[in-house]
């Protein structure tokens, strides 16, 4: 075994029995009072000149580590999803994963964080077109990766400035739409003759999320008031397991729940100003009427549930939703001259639209959709009801549901 000579206290170099490049440094004293000595190892005598010149810099601009290993990709992305979890919504969670498990891992996953270069970056949004896959879907996968890599430098891992300087896949503009009066007015047309008819009105003349709209309860509806209190949205949590329920279910520090069945839960939204008080039009308030007397039973009291008062899944909601759009005929047209059916979210847009174009302010806009924006106290909203109020009327009188 060489070792190569160096002046005291910069470490030394030398070439163990199988060959490898070894450089140790000393990196101050363990809990027991002896030194601690850190090894950093290369195929070549330059990679472990440059590692151990790294080393020194580090110890320079951050002081003594324990540490100047290096992992794999995957190994960081294992324990950086088992962090994940307990920090963020469930949604966003399994979204992670999603992006980490299915193009992240197995386009770079073998390879080390600290020899990461802009070209290994690149394979993975390389790796999602060659699939075909949507650029919001690209950028959404670059994002989690961006986020992952730095979590790992202030994890303190290496990882080159150049890896995490990669720009995005592009950019693309968004393709949700909202609706015009014409096309409004014919969607209501159809859903008025259906018995939730009020479930369609809810989201295009009130603007409810679907998730919202599906996690409503009859005791968050005064019809005497006029107002529906919008507190919770279902959403289907994941087990930490999959397919098990037995394992339990995944959810962060703090996350604010009510398990219904299944997967199925009541939870907060995001925001704090997702919580709010909204009136409804007069011709929502006599349909919720009819509903309450006509809609299936729900143990959980949902104001639209499956007709086996189980919850509705956003997939059958959606399937409802199309159901009535495609017997409208009714389409949107895209930039690209291409046209497809409305996606349901676009009712929420077209709601938003309504009163925009009927001169409402955008406070009151805000408030009436639950935007982060806006003033989030129930008390502030409360004692705004007469604006929000005569803006929903008007949005109403637009699309022919005033009285």
């Amino acid at each position: 075994m060489a070792r190569k000579q160096r002046r005291k206290g910069t470490g030394s170099i030398y070439q163990n029995t199988r060959g490898q490049w070894v450089a140790a440094i000393e990196a101050g004293w363990t809990e027991r009072g002896t030194r601690r000595r850190l090894t950093l190892k290369g195929r070549t005598e330059a990679e472990v000149r440059a590692r151990l010149a790294e080393a020194h810099r580090r110890i320079a601009a951050e002081g003594l580590v324990t540490s100047f290993a290096s992992i794999t990709v995957k190994r960081w992305a294992d324990h950086w999803l088992a962090q994940r979890q307990l920090v963020v919504r469930p949604g966003t969670y399994v979204s992670d994963r999603s992006a980490v498990e299915r193009w992240i891992v197995p386009a770079i996953g073998r390879l080390r964080l600290d020899g990461l270069a802009p070209a290994d970056i690149r394979k993975v949004a390389s790796a999602q077109e060659a699939a075909g896959l949507a650029l919001p879907t690209m950028q959404r996968t670059h994002a989690v990766l961006g986020k992952l890599l730095t979590d790992a430098v202030d994890e303190g891992y290496q990882v080159s400035r150049r890896a995490r300087d990669v720009g995005g896949p592009g950019t693309v503009p968004s393709s949700r739409q909202a609706l015009n009066i014409a096309d409004a007015r014919r969607i209501l047309a159809v859903a008025a003759d259906r018995s939730d008819a009020s479930r369609w009105v809810a989201a295009l003349v009130e603007g409810l999320r679907p998730a919202e709209a599906l996690g409503l309860t009859w005791d968050m509806v005064d019809l005497d008031a006029a107002t529906m209190t919008l507190a919770w949205q279902l959403k289907a949590l994941p087990y930490v397991e999959r397919r098990s329920p037995a394992s339990g279910f995944r959810v962060p520090r703090g996350f604010e729940s009510r398990h219904l069945v299944g997967a199925y839960h009541l939870v907060r939204p995001k925001t704090r100003a997702g919580i709010r008080v909204v009136p409804m039009v007069p011709w929502l308030v006599d349909a919720l009427a009819a509903w309450r007397d006509n809609a299936p039973p729900s143990p959980f009291s949902l104001v639209w549930p499956r007709d086996d008062g189980s919850p509705r899944s956003a997939e059958f909601d959606r399937a409802q939703w199309y159901e009535i759009v495609e017997q409208t005929g009714v389409t949107v047209t895209l930039p690209d001259g291409t046209a497809r059916r409305p996606l349901l979210y676009e009712a929420r847009h077209t709601a938003a639209t309504l009163l925009l174009s009927n001169g409402i302010d955008e406070t009151t806009i805000k408030s009436i959709l639950g935007h982060s924006t806006v003033l989030s106290t129930r008390a502030y909203l409360h004692a705004d009801h007469t604006r929000t109020r005569l803006a929903l009327a008007v949005s109403a009188q637009t699309v022919g549901l005033g009285r």
